[in-house]
């Protein structure tokens, strides 16, 4: 209970700082909107698609899983600058939970992210993009998880290296190759073998390509288990390892 009460203290604050700024929502969705929009409509006769619609259901949900992992992996630049100012070092004579400082900023994050990604599948609508309310909700939770990993991990690097000198060049080489090897612009049945061989080795992958799959209709695809069972372990191992070097910082 106490942990489930500090962790919604720690999110309420977080909120409170994003919704009276809420200018960084649509700086973070400008981009895949540009995307979606300039990229998207290119798309039909290099993937061969039938129907624009056809070709919108392979785009947006790798745009979705492109949101939820760069809108993760740079959240650990707010924490930095909390470093800075002596919010985190203050925190050292509080009662409240180690794991809820994390647990409150990354649940943030998420929030954040969903808002996001609704916006863009509005967006995708008026493209026909159509998709059942259940595979999507299904999809959210996916993206939900991605989001909760990656910001995880990026305030748990923050906490190492506290200096954005730092932290943005090693966050840039982690994001590049994870982009390209996912299949989230182009799907890569289109990639030779052997990157497909490397491919299969990023988890991001597999939840693009279950994203993929929901947003078919294709709820029983393999693929959807797969990717949620993955990224639900990544978060979990991503939480605990961010949860430890808050523990480490603050104590």
């Amino acid at each position: 209970m106490k942990l489930a009460r500090d962790t919604w203290l720690i999110f309420q604050r977080q909120f409170q700082l994003l919704i009276r700024n809420p200018v960084w929502v649509f700086v973070g969705v400008f981009q895949p909107v540009m995307y979606l929009l300039l990229f998207a409509p290119l798309l039909k006769p290099a993937l061969n698609a039938p129907t624009q619609a056809a070709a919108y259901k392979i785009f947006v949900p790798g745009l979705l899983v492109l949101l939820a992992i760069f809108g993760g992996l740079f959240q650990g630049f707010g924490l930095i600058a909390e470093l800075r100012a002596g919010v985190i070092e203050r925190s050292r004579v509080t009662p409240v939970s180690r794991l809820a400082l994390l647990l409150g900023r990354s649940l943030r994050d998420v929030v954040s992210l969903i808002v996001q990604a609704i916006i863009i599948t509005l967006l995708a609508l008026a493209f026909d993009l159509r998709v059942v309310l259940g595979d999507l909700l299904l999809a959210y939770l996916m993206l939900a998880l991605i989001a909760l990993m990656t910001s995880a991990v990026s305030y748990g690097v923050a906490l190492k290296v506290k200096s954005e000198d730092a932290l943005a060049p090693l966050m840039n080489t982690v994001a590049q190759p994870v982009l390209l090897l996912s299949g989230i612009l182009l799907p890569l049945q289109f990639a030779p073998g052997w990157l497909q061989g490397i491919a299969d080795w990023n988890p991001f992958s597999w939840a693009v390509d279950g994203t993929r799959a929901l947003f078919a209709g294709d709820l029983g695809n393999d693929k959807v288990w797969q990717g949620l069972s993955i990224v639900a372990v990544l978060a979990v191992l991503g939480v605990y390892w961010a949860a430890r070097q808050f523990a480490r910082t603050v104590r």
